[in-house]
Order: structure tokens, then sequence, then C-alpha cells
């Protein structure tokens, strides 16, 4: 069997895919795999400029639309997304299923040449650089004196941003330098105690055709369930929130033994100043199981949150 996988043309994006592709091989070597660039709006819409990604138009959508549409059209059989980049609701016949073992979810702080070791080392007014409103809220809340300023671009592009002195720190998921070979650039990590990551971070997400069974078959064969359950409820959660990039919002699962998960799930005003957090264990052995600790966490986070930090773009 032949497949196409299909994916941003980012050196990041094009690592993930070569994941996939040695995880297909490891287990299926005669299958012929092709790797499909696909520009998305994320990465071509000059217009947006420094804005926060969450202002742009299509939020998390501007890197996932294009692929969707590929994979409907039938030139690609393979979505590979970063899971954290894709909405919980897609197009019905599109399915999202399978995936590889999440990676480090954790956020990197990262100063010019490590100056300032960590964010509370940094001074009065230091500028930070993120597109990303829930950790720009994060921070807030932790020091409300620091200026949040937006800053797009891909992992390279940020990090040169950074050594030109554009701003004083930034932050990145530390599964992405992690794939790039580069967690030399971070100067701390921070514990998701501490900055709760973004739903599904540090998941490579597989998408295909929910009736292409055959290449559902060969992704069986990779997919790991364990990650599986913790992605359905982050996501199950995010989707009860009706949360996007608009909306400062945090997850993280965890498995406390093997049948027992832990989720966390936090909204924040854009200010940082407000916060809404909800703390559940439950046995999951099902999907469904880890469907209904989502909609659970996500329900009580909902009923204490005012619509307005669910509702709101923030530019």
């Amino acid at each position: 069997m032949s497949i196409r996988i299909g994916t941003r043309g980012s050196k990041l994006a094009l690592i993930q895919a070569q994941r996939v592709v040695d995880a297909i091989k490891a287990v299926q070597p005669d299958t012929d795999i092709e790797i499909v660039v696909i520009q998305t709006s994320g990465d071509w819409k000059p217009s947006h400029g420094e804005t926060l990604l969450s202002a742009a138009a299509g939020g998390k959508g501007l890197f996932a639309k294009e692929i969707e549409m590929a994979l409907m059209d039938g030139r690609i059989n393979v979505g590979v997304h970063s899971l954290k980049d894709v909405e919980t609701f897609m197009p019905d016949e599109l399915s999202i299923s399978h995936m590889l073992p999440r990676d480090d979810a954790r956020d990197a702080f990262i100063s010019h040449n490590h100056k300032y070791k960590s964010i509370e080392s940094l001074p009065d007014g230091a500028v930070i650089g993120t597109s990303s409103v829930r950790r720009g809220a994060i921070l807030l809340s932790m020091r409300p004196d620091l200026k949040i300023v937006p800053l797009r671009g891909n992992v390279d592009t940020r990090l040169e941003k950074l050594a030109n002195g554009q701003v004083d720190a930034t932050l990145l998921a530390v599964a992405g330098l992690s794939r790039m070979g580069i967690t030399d650039k971070a100067t701390d990590y921070i514990a998701p105690e501490k900055m709760l990551p973004a739903v599904c971070q540090g998941i490579i997400g597989l998408q295909i055709v929910a009736t292409d069974h055959e290449t559902s078959s060969i992704l069986d064969k990779i997919h790991h369930t364990p990650t599986g359950l913790i992605a359905v409820a982050e996501r199950a959660l995010l989707s009860v929130l009706d949360g996007s990039c608009r909306s400062p919002i945090g997850s993280y699962a965890q498995w406390i033994n093997d049948d027992e998960m832990e989720l966390r799930g936090l909204v924040l005003s854009p200010d940082g100043q407000d916060t809404y957090a909800d703390n559940e264990t439950a046995n999951v052995k099902t999907v469904q199981d880890a469907q209904a600790l989502g909609v659970h966490v996500g329900t009580a986070i909902k009923n204490m949150t005012p619509q307005k930090y669910l509702q709101a773009a923030y530019a």
C-alpha cells in the first residue's frame, strides 16, 4: 500500500512527519510513503504581522484547514498535526483517533544567552514575546508587571527575533525544542503545576478520512493508546468550554497508575487576575471513560467561569 502524508513545511512539521514515516516503516516496512508539503494559512498570510494568533482569522484552524481540505480531496491519506493546533470541532468526514506517544508537555522559558534564569528573575517591566493568550495570561497572573507582546513565526523565527533583542524572553513548547534537537536553547523548564500546558501540547495527532479503513488499520499499529486516552480527555474538556486560541485555557492529563487518570483544567481572564480551575481523578479504561472525565472537569470549570472569558477574542 502507498500512503501520502500531508504536513506543513516548517522544519518542525517535517520532523514530525518523518517520525510518522519511521513509525509506520518500523511495523510495515513495505509501505510506500510520500510526504506532501501543504502550505497553510498560518504559514503564508503576511497581513497578520505581529498579531496574536488568537486574533488572526481562523485561530487554530490557520494550521489545519488546508491539510483537512487535502484529506477530503483525496490528495493525501494522513494529515500530521501538532494536536494542540487542531480545533475540537472538525468536519464530520474526518477523524483524529491515532497519536504517537506524548512528548514533554511543558513550556520552556527562553532568554537571550540565558541572561535571565527564570520568569521570577526578569526585571520589572520586562518584555515577553508570545502569540499564546494562555501563556500571556498565566505570565500576568504570576507577574502583572510584565509587558506581553505578540511574537509570531515558527520556532526558528521566534528564536531569531529573541536573539535580535525584540523581546527579553519568550516561551516555547519543550516538545518542539526536543524534536528539533535544540533543548539547549531553553533557560528553564516550567512545571505544569506552574504553567498548565495547552490542550494536547506535546502530542502528534494523525488525521484521516473517517471511512478510510485501510489507512486506519495501518495507523492502528502505531497508535499509542495511553496518549490517545489523554487526548480524548483534554479535548473533551476544551469542547465543553467551547474554547479556542481566543481563550486562555490550559489542560493537562496524566496517568497516576495503569488505569487512573488525573485531569486538570484552567481558564483565565486575559490579564491573568481571575482564574477558574478544577482537578479530578478517575478510573479510565476506555475512550468513553476519558470522554466522561473531560466533560466532567470542563463542565465544572464552565459553571464557574464568566462567559465573556470563553467567547471574547483578544487582540
